[in-house]
């Protein structure tokens, strides 16, 4: 028994002066970059960000203090922290900075390989299978499930009209219904069933995930397992693999016996929608099918104004019709810059991470040592005064004009060979599910909104 406690110790001393090691280096390597102060021995700056409910105002905090390149060290972890418009561009044009950043790996266990968390080479294969899925042709076919579930949430919240509501609950379960149906070609009724296991697990997975990231015990494998959130997340991943997996093998089954069926009709119109889903069953790798684990990744990554209301009324001439099109959309300018307005203020993604695979020279040969993990700080880039005049000020028309002159200031989604795939999709989803209740519905009014948030991000 000696033996054995004697044999760990010595293997988990080993490990962490291995850790030790290759942090000294990249540090002694990154020596030109400003590194924030304060730190404590051996856990770093880990303090400051908490359970990752921080981590937004202490990163703000380091590329204030700190300057727009900096760097910071989280436990045994060396990270670089900017908003520099010159870097960001370096990092996301590059195609050789393809690789997720480390953190990303506390992902594995849900989402497996899929194009999210995939290496560059895997990511290469997947991207060329999937965009075909991303196609106009077939994200039209869902403007009518972007618009269902958009009634939906305004009934939702017509109920409430004359109280003070958190709004996320709200607009997370109806992006869920959305999701769900768009990629499995079935509805988990979030909206109406908000009790659901399946939602519940898909909802806490995200907490779970984001705190183990900034969690001393978490960010080990071996000292995660002696938490409980450990075998929460064991729980849940139960209910979302098993759910997914039922869908693919059932949706296999079902495109099987049309195929048996299939009189030769190609008329879109006439066939059922083609969801993500049915996307990928019909795609390749190498000239083999899918698996049904290889789909389950991929389908699982798919699920992580009063001048508008004038829009509205000239698009529509008064009257909205029962049916949203996708010309009809192509013509809401001023909702888009809405739209763009809060993105840029509030991203969905405000941080993105990338890691290199060797190293990199940067400008005036400044080097950037293999095994680095760069966080690009997209939420205080989006705040910087150099591109962004009034920063803090909500004003949509500053998309109207020709102020944003810089491609890589804006970056709701990532930029560069490894965005987001599904940007098209988001663009019809997020202005056909407000548009025909929710400035038909509605007179103008004028009433403070409180902006209450939640301080956690979330990584792309």
């Amino acid at each position: 028994m000696a033996f054995f406690v004697a044999l760990i110790a010595t293997f988990f001393v080993g490990w962490l002066c291995y850790q030790w090691y290759t942090m000294w280096t990249i540090k002694r390597k990154l020596a030109w970059i400003p590194e924030v102060p304060g730190g404590l021995p051996v856990l770093g700056n880990i303090l400051d960000v908490g359970s990752g409910k921080d981590v937004l105002n202490a990163l703000t905090k380091y590329v204030t203090n700190a300057g727009e390149i900096c760097t910071v060290q989280l436990l045994y972890q060396k990270y670089i922290i900017t908003t520099d418009y010159d870097f960001l561009e370096f990092v996301l044009s590059s195609t050789k900075i393809l690789d997720k950043g480390n953190d990303y790996r506390f992902f594995d266990d849900w989402l497996g390989s899929g194009l999210l968390l995939a290496n560059a080479s895997k990511w290469r294969r997947a991207r060329k299978i999937i965009t075909p899925s991303f196609h106009f042709s077939i994200l039209e076919q869902f403007i009518d499930v972007f618009e269902k579930n958009g009634k939906i949430l305004m009934h939702k919240l017509e109920d409430m009209c004359d109280q003070e509501i958190n709004l996320q609950p709200y607009i997370t379960s109806c992006t869920l219904d959305i999701i769900c149906e768009s990629a499995m070609g079935v509805s988990v009724h979030a909206q109406e069933n908000i009790d659901s296991e399946y939602v519940f697990a898909v909802k806490d997975m995200c907490r779970i995930l984001i705190a183990r990231m900034f969690s001393p015990l978490g960010r080990n494998n071996w000292t995660y397992k002696l938490t409980s959130n450990y075998y929460k997340e064991k729980k849940h991943l139960n209910v979302l693999h098993s759910r997914t997996k039922s869908v693919v093998q059932a949706r296999r089954k079902e495109a099987l016996d049309q195929s048996k069926q299939d009189t030769g009709d190609e008329d879109i119109d006439r066939k059922k929608k083609l969801a993500f889903l049915d996307s990928l069953l019909l795609a390749t790798i190498d000239g083999r099918p899918l698996t049904d684990d290889e789909i389950r990744e991929e389908v699982d990554t798919f699920m992580f104004a009063a001048k508008a209301f004038k829009e509205q009324k000239t698009i529509f001439g008064g009257t909205i019709p029962k049916t949203v099109t996708h010309r009809d959309l192509q013509e809401m300018k001023y909702l888009e810059c809405v739209i763009k307005e809060t993105l840029r203020i509030y991203p969905s993604v405000p941080l993105i991470s990338r890691v290199t695979d060797s190293d990199i020279v940067y400008k005036d040969g400044k080097t950037i040592p293999k095994g680095t993990t760069m966080i690009l700080f997209t939420y205080g880039a989006h705040r910087n005064p150099k591109y962004f005049k009034d920063p803090g000020k909500f004003d949509p028309s500053r998309f109207e004009s020709n102020e944003i002159t810089k491609p890589f200031a804006y970056l709701p989604f990532s930029a560069g060979p490894r965005n987001c795939i599904d940007l098209q999709y988001l663009g019809l989803s997020r202005s056909s599910t407000v548009v025909k209740d929710g400035f038909s519905r509605y007179k103008q009014t004028h009433a403070a909104l409180m902006k209450k948030t939640s301080r956690t991000a979330a990584i792309f």
